[in-house]
């Protein structure tokens, strides 16, 4: 199943996000797909927000994984652009996976593919003009997780202009 919007800026992008994450429960793994500065870390800051956490978001980019604790447990987040093979970061992630107290996001997931489970929320960020923050955002996901997505849709069209 697919659900598609549009986010104008970079504000909006992370209230997309904290709309998430006031909805999400632990244990879930949402993948984000974009571009460099497609505005993944952007809709995480919001996530964790949302998920109740005080924590800095920033890209793990450097340090490829980064854990924020929220107010039910905690968003593992995971960015493999910089490697080439998962290493024992495929095994952190792995155990990211199995933790019912985790919200596992991963970025740049490609060379982890195998380790993710079906049960996912795709969530793939597009430009819609060059020289803008302008996104068309796609979640992509399985009826098992329909609900959740849906509550956001019906949530993110009561707030839009």
């Amino acid at each position: 199943m697919i659900w598609q919007t549009k986010s104008t800026s970079s504000a909006e992008t992370e209230r997309l996000g904290e709309a998430l994450g006031r909805l999400l429960k632990a244990p879930a793994v949402l993948e984000l797909k974009s571009d460099l500065g497609g505005g993944k870390t952007t809709f995480v800051r919001g996530l964790a927000r949302g998920m109740g956490s005080t924590d800095i978001v920033a890209s793990p980019t450097f340090t490829l994984s980064k854990i924020y604790k929220t107010k039910s447990g905690e968003i593992h987040h995971f960015d493999f652009y910089r490697l080439d093979e998962p290493g024992v970061v495929a095994d952190q992630l792995s155990e990211s996976l199995a933790d019912l107290k985790a919200v596992s996001v991963i970025e740049w997931s490609k060379i982890v593919k195998d380790v993710l489970p079906a049960d996912r929320i795709t969530i793939e960020f597009k430009p819609v003009a060059t020289n803008t923050d302008e996104r068309q955002i796609s979640f992509s996901y399985p009826d098992n997780l329909a609900a959740i997505v849906k509550k956001l849709e019906t949530k993110w069209a009561r707030v839009q202009p």
